[in-house]
């Protein structure tokens, strides 16, 4: 096959190059330039496609003797992760920027251009498998596991995806990169988000959405202080809420809604976190099982906890309900829920599909609020 391997610059896309180079596939190098900022150059860049990072992938390509390119995506980016981060800390959601990436970004328009170029598929250095019938499944790697942020893409993207390194332990790929004398076998691995290089999201938000006043109120609807902007806030949050009086009972406060319509910020004890139930739209599908009502799993953070659930799904109506078998706390609006399907088989939970989340619902009183 004609493989094109994206190239973030990192271990793991290195290895996953190598790997399809030895599979026998011609393979040609892409790395991605995502931004124009200056700041992308900085050294020791801790997001991913920095300048410093194509230099990097460049290296690697010149090691296994592939051609290599750059492609400048950054206007896309702009419009497809960027503005969309933006918009949707300004309605009041959690999003994150990292799947939108993938989904939008890693698979769907680097895809296209690559089967317009008459490449077969896309290797990535994610962690994750891919079963003999083409179904997405978790990496074995609990720790590294990334069929999170790959549960946005669809049917027709996955059928055109290798993820040559998904099966292996992270320590194990990096003695690998050693072994092929890469550069990137000790590189540390990317977590900021890359459009923001200072690692201050609250800035950048108050710098494109502007000041917004509003208020933080208790359950009780009782006003406590004004702040600048909702989208300084999310879900679950405790920290950085700056209110000088206590509680009546003590105990900590959370941000527990988020209206940016009104700009007003709930805020509560832990325990009113605890949601039962979860609406989502916007749905993917990646198994035909995911149709109708369902017995799942349901993961709603990168590295989140699993639940079990009753899933209530309606193609039709790009919609669906989620009855947690126990609470989840902090669910966002504007996360992504994947579904799972757990496997005895040895090869790892399967990845039915997802959506967006767009409203939750509380657990009663009473209910068990361990999740």
């Amino acid at each position: 096959m004609r493989v094109l391997a994206a190239m973030s610059g990192g271990v793991d896309s290195s290895v996953a190059a190598a790997r399809a180079l030895e599979a026998g596939h011609e393979v040609v190098g892409v790395h991605l330039a995502l931004s124009r900022d200056p700041q992308a150059v900085r050294e020791s860049s801790r997001g991913c496609c920095s300048l410093e990072d194509s230099a990097d992938a460049r290296r690697v390509c010149d090691k296994l003797g592939i051609p290599f390119y750059v492609w400048d995506f950054s206007d896309r980016f702009r419009e497809d992760v960027i503005d969309d981060f933006i918009e949707s800390y300004a309605r009041g959601e959690t999003p994150n920027p990292c799947l939108r990436c993938n989904e939008r970004i890693k698979f769907a328009a680097l895809l296209e251009r690559a089967l317009a170029l008459g490449f077969d598929a896309v290797a990535t250095g994610h962690y994750a498998t891919l079963d003999d019938d083409g179904h997405l499944r978790r990496s074995p790697d609990e720790n590294k596991d990334q069929s999170y942020v790959l549960g946005v893409l669809s049917e027709r993207e996955l059928a055109h995806c290798l993820f040559p390194v998904g099966d292996t332990p992270k320590p194990e790929i990096r003695k690998e990169a050693a072994a092929h004398g890469f550069s990137t076998a000790s590189k540390p691995d990317s977590y900021d988000i890359c459009f923001i290089p200072d690692g201050n999201t609250q800035a950048f938000l108050g710098r494109t959405i502007g000041l917004r006043p509003g208020m933080i109120v208790d359950q009780e609807g009782h006003e406590l202080r004004t702040h600048d902007g909702a989208f300084n806030y999310t879900i679950g949050q405790r920290k950085g809420l700056d209110i000088k009086t206590p509680a009546p009972d003590g105990r900590p406060r959370y941000v527990t809604d988020i209206d940016a319509r009104t700009g007003t910020v709930t805020v509560g004890p832990r325990e009113a976190l605890a949601v039962t139930g979860i609406s989502a739209d916007r749905l993917k599908y990646l198994h035909p099982l995911m149709d109708g009502d369902i017995e799942c799993q349901v993961q709603v953070r990168a590295h989140g906890s699993v639940v079990g659930c009753t899933a209530h799904i309606d193609r039709a109506a790009d919609h669906m309900e989620l009855e947690l078998r126990e609470p989840l706390s902090g669910v966002a609006r504007g996360q992504a829920a994947v579904l799972y399907l757990p496997m005895d088989d040895g090869l790892g939970d399967m990845v039915l599909g997802s959506g967006t989340i767009c409203a939750t619902r509380a657990a009663a009183p009473g209910e068990d609020r361990d999740g």
